[in-house]
């Protein structure tokens, strides 16, 4: 089965005004999918994914628009039933109420960032 790990902390101890690289900040682990926050706060978030060869998302939907970044790999984002591929340095915006699913094609991350205003 696999595992889900999740850092609530809310800047990772990331040093401010300075450069980080993204890719390293969540690595790849075993038959799991580790997400690590970045930035929490009441008025959105932002997250580094990564998943392991044959893990994914099932559908899910949020009351927000959410950005999405692919940092490495490729997959395949389903929005409200509209197939995507996307690959490293694509982006696409997962519209809120809108289902949508992740299926990678290999390991793989992404940054989401998430903006939580405008909708309830």
């Amino acid at each position: 089965m696999a595992k889900e790990y999740n850092s609530e902390t809310p800047d990772l101890g990331l040093e401010k005004s300075k450069g980080h690289i993204m890719v390293e900040m969540a690595g790849y682990m075993t038959d799991s999918i580790v997400t690590r926050t970045i930035v929490k706060k009441s008025t959105g978030n932002i997250s580094i994914m990564s998943f392991d060869a044959g893990k994914g998302l099932g559908e899910i939907t949020s009351p927000f628009d959410t950005f999405v970044q692919v940092i490495e790999g490729k997959a395949e984002i389903i929005i409200d039933k509209e197939h995507h591929w996307v690959d490293t340095g694509v982006c696409i915006i997962i519209p809120a109420h809108a289902p949508n699913s992740i299926k990678p094609n290999g390991q793989f991350k992404i940054m989401l960032t998430t903006i939580k205003s405008g909708y309830e």
